[in-house]
């Protein structure tokens, strides 16, 4: 597999043109699993192959069981400068509803080690399960604020169509997950969360300051990006590709020389909409002045007036900004905004 990751690097150097990496990220799957040696051999390969700004942010993702002492000195001499860590909960009970593999001690055993080693860490924290009380959601936001944890990714359970724990809400072997629970659980969030000095940056993230996530940020701003692997996303601001997710047709594709990947070219319609859905998510907002023309900007000035006469929108200096409320319903907002198919004026 490695040598089919170091094929397509070199395959997709074209991609960026003159633009520099800024942010390398090993995630989905199992990254933390591969040996020393292949971290580095990729990581050098991205280096040779591309150019990279000073400081470049390398992200490595894992899991809590798979954190051990000989790992961080090995991620730390191979260049990784942030970890990713999935912790999900500090309480069992909750981690055996979501069926993860580590325990709740291993969590706060993996933390305590990997800060040794690293200062820019982030979790993710998942609330709204209906094991997950109020004290309990506060234990594990305190805990991870007391750890000195920089960044949290905080996200509601989401139950995903033909998966175990569908399965299991399906046959009532447990509960299925309540909307407004998990609404009155990402409130409190914020709150604490403020209360703390942790910045909202993203409707889902919350940074210290300076420990904002550069990768993600860069999804959020449109900025081009490769993905490597079976399965990986990449975008060049003209379209999406995602690769096969079958390994054996990714590994034998590449020993050919090609990239084994489908793509969508997107209109401009689709931009502009994508655009309006994530910029909302973010502390910036949607800048209307970078709407191609004045009738899109007064489209949208007069589609958000409902939304701001509800408590749900503020328009500061052109930016159209999600209140707390309005978050809530964030993505249900960027849908009424949407601008529909018959539109044809609009450019790059």
């Amino acid at each position: 597999m490695v040598a089919a990751l170091l094929s397509e690097i070199e395959l997709r150097k074209p991609y960026l043109g003159k633009e520099s990496i800024e942010t390398i990220y090993f995630g989905g799957g199992t990254p933390s699993l591969l040996d020393m040696h292949d971290l580095e051999t990729l990581v050098q390969k991205i280096f040779s192959t591309f150019t990279a700004i000073s400081g470049v942010e390398i992200t490595i993702e894992s899991n809590p069981d798979d954190i051990t002492e000989a790992k961080l000195m090995e991620w730390k001499e191979a260049g990784i400068t942030r970890l990713s860590v999935g912790v999900q909960s500090f309480f069992e009970e909750d981690l055996r509803w979501m069926n993860r593999a580590h325990t709740a001690e291993e969590a706060l055993q993996s933390l305590n080690k990997a800060m040794k080693y690293f200062d820019n860490i982030t979790i993710d924290l998942i609330y709204g399960m209906p094991t997950l009380t109020k004290e309990k959601w506060k234990f594990n936001v305190d805990t991870s604020i007391a750890l000195g944890i920089r960044h949290l990714s905080c996200y509601a359970l989401t139950v995903e169509p033909k998966t175990p724990l569908e399965k299991m809400i399906r046959t009532h072997q447990v509960p299925n997950v309540n909307s407004d629970h998990q609404s009155e659980q990402f409130v409190l969030l914020m709150q604490w969360m403020n209360d703390a000095e942790y910045e909202h940056y993203e409707i889902s993230n919350f940074a210290k300051p300076g420990f904002r996530s550069r990768h993600n940020s860069s999804y959020w701003q449109g900025k081009k990006y490769i993905g490597i692997g079976p399965s990986a996303h990449s975008f060049d601001k003209v379209s999406r590709q995602w690769n096969v997710s079958n390994n054996h047709i990714y590994i034998d594709s590449l020993k050919k020389g090609i990239v084994p990947c489908e793509e969508e070219i997107l209109t401009p319609v689709q931009k502009l909409n994508e655009y309006i859905m994530t910029s909302l998510r973010t502390i910036e907002g949607l800048d209307l002045t970078r709407m191609p023309d004045a009738t899109l900007v007064q489209e949208l000035e007069i589609a958000s007036e409902k939304f701001m006469e509800r408590g749900l929108m503020i328009n500061d200096n052109k930016h159209l900004r999600l209140t707390q409320n309005g978050k809530l319903v964030a993505d249900g907002i960027a849908a009424e905004l949407f601008f529909d198919k018959t539109i044809t004026q609009i450019e790059n």
